[in-house]
């Protein structure tokens, strides 16, 4: 989804064009170096400015647990693990959590003998699906299909795994602290129901505000005669946990808008632009390839150079 900018778009003078262009992008840190790496290689200077905390906990890695653990009471005991079809993993933190509780097991929950499990992950995510992965959930590696939709969103995730037939799928999502829940686990679970699964979900990781001050550097950059050029979303809690912090300092997002005109704003995809959106930040360029960050970089790149072809 993609709106009119509030502010025109600029067109780098042969001034600004000289230095460098500054990125603000509010992504935690687990997914920030890969980022961060991607502005540098542009040429840009990266502004790091984490408005969410996302992490595994002592009680999300119980939860996991559970589903890996023999269960009790009958004669040969198997993982609750056996009873799913399917497990949809929409983060790349839902991924490593799995594995950080997979590594704590002392056995693999899957038996060597038994149905199929999809494991379905998105995008760049499914790079941790690895051997060592697979080797972890079951010794016989046949017993895993791998899945990658072609389309890298949670919604793509559900036509690619097809009708569900009364078949349980388990949906390691975040249990999201001190924000809003976005729609897209809800929505993604209720699709998953729609296409005849049972949807199981699992609070695998936490997703937390970062806290009252975290647009600091935010509002400090604004403050500057440069400012910044660009700041880019990933997901919409993000957006949220900057919105919060922005309060705290008696500001709004119209009024960041106003001290740095020249701002482009980037999302990560368009499940993140409408996230965005629905919060009243309107998004200005949104990646088509959202399987990596490499999608919104180019994005990014690619506005600016069309827009000084524009004025040659």
């Amino acid at each position: 989804m993609q709106h009119p900018p509030l502010f025109p778009f600029p067109v780098p003078s042969p001034e600004n064009s000289r230095r460098n262009c500054v990125i603000a992008f509010t992504t935690p840190q687990n997914y920030a170096p890969r980022l961060s790496e991607l502005i540098h290689l542009k040429g840009w200077t990266p502004l790091w400015c984490p408005t969410v905390i996302v992490e595994s906990t002592e009680q999300t890695i119980s939860s996991i647990h559970h589903y890996l653990n023999p269960q009790a009471g009958i004669d040969e005991p198997n993982s609750f693990l056996e009873e799913f079809s399917a497990l949809a993993f929409t983060s790349r933190t839902g991924i490593t959590a799995f594995s950080q509780a997979l590594s704590m097991n002392p056995t693999p929950p899957l038996t060597p003998n038994g149905e199929i499990l999809t494991i379905a992950a998105l995008g760049n995510d499914a790079e941790l699906l690895d051997r060592d992965f697979i080797r972890k959930m079951c010794e016989n590696p046949e017993r895993i299909r791998v899945l990658v939709p072609s389309i890298a969103t949670p919604s793509g995730l559900v036509e690619a795994l097809g009708l569900g037939q009364g078949r349980k799928v388990l949906c390691p999502v975040p249990l999201v602290i001190g924000l809003n829940e976005p729609p897209v686990v809800p929505k993604f679970l209720d699709d998953l129901s729609k296409r005849g699964w049972i949807p199981l979900r699992l609070d695998a990781y936490e997703t937390r505000w970062a806290g009252a001050k975290c647009a600091v550097d935010v509002v400090a950059k604004s403050e500057e005669e440069c400012g910044f050029d660009a700041i880019v979303f990933t997901s919409t809690g993000e957006v949220e946990g900057l919105l919060k912090s922005l309060e705290e300092f008696g500001l709004d997002w119209s009024m960041v808008r106003r001290r740095c005109p020249r701002m482009v704003v980037a999302a990560h995809g368009p499940v993140t632009a409408a996230g965005a959106e629905s919060l009243g930040v309107g998004i200005d360029v949104v990646s088509s390839n959202f399987g990596s960050f490499d999608g919104v970089v180019d994005a990014l790149a690619h506005k600016w150079k069309s827009l000084q072809n524009q004025e040659s």
